[in-house]
């Protein structure tokens, strides 16, 4: 039987730490099929509704991918696209003639899950900088920005006020970006993500993750939603002549 660490965390946490280890180091490779619940159970001895819980959170955050009859299995990368590019909302509002604020709800430093210490690559997990920004156009909210930042990159983040500098600025002044990784969603609006969008529960928003980099340094994840009815992703580029 494999024993798991002897932390205070939830048992379902440490299920999900057991297997996010086993897809980080690559000893479960990409579309690997994951032992049945059954065997994690009586491999790791815990109940069913433990794993049950740790491979549904992984599969909702994009980990795994689970097929009904089939088997859970390692998800692999999902397509991404080059169109779009990093931009600064509060920008593009003014150019377009158009008043632009937006409202701090949260800016604070946290531990990171699991998940988020993998996706910033780091070799053990350490403090970061959390903030979630409401971005409004004409006093009607058309994002909500979500903001993990790495503090050795970019210190003081949590001391800023960002109701008057934009949280772009900011970043784009401390640290330069040599590489940027998106990826773009359709998602229904949550119930927290309905009230500060000031639309409905399951109404479609477009969400877009993205990670940067300062060289070989991830320094920022965000998580940016916009309500789909006000909002549209793009870009105008040349094609490079072997397309």
């Amino acid at each position: 039987m494999i024993t798991l660490p002897d932390t205070a965390s939830p048992l379902y946490e440490k299920v999900k730490d057991y297997i996010l280890a086993n897809i980080g180091t690559g000893r479960w490779g990409k579309d690997r099929k994951l032992p049945s619940e059954n065997e994690l159970v009586a491999s790791l001895g815990v109940s069913r509704m433990t794993v049950h819980r740790a491979l549904r959170e992984l599969t909702s955050a994009g980990f795994l991918i689970r097929l009904q009859g089939v088997g859970t299995f390692i998800a692999p990368p999902r397509p991404q696209s080059t169109l779009i590019e990093i931009n600064n909302i509060a920008a593009e509002i003014v150019e377009r003639g158009n008043r632009h604020r937006s409202e701090v709800l949260v800016l604070e430093t946290i531990m990171p899950t699991k998940e988020l210490a993998l996706s910033f690559e780091f070799p053990k997990r350490v403090s970061i900088y959390h903030s979630v920004v409401v971005n409004f156009e004409n006093d009607l909210p058309v994002q909500l920005e979500e903001r993990f930042v790495n503090p050795s990159l970019i210190p003081d983040y949590d001391k800023q006020d960002f109701s008057k500098t934009a949280t772009y600025d900011y970043l784009m002044q401390k640290t330069p970006v040599t590489e940027v990784e998106h990826i773009i969603s359709a998602i229904p609006a949550d119930a927290e993500t309905a009230r500060h969008l000031g639309i409905d529960v399951g109404a479609c928003c477009l969400f877009l993750h993205r990670r940067t980099w300062t060289g070989a340094v991830v320094a920022t994840i965000s998580k940016l939603t916009y309500a789909g009815s006000r909002y549209s992703l793009g870009s105008r580029y040349s094609p490079s002549k072997s397309s």
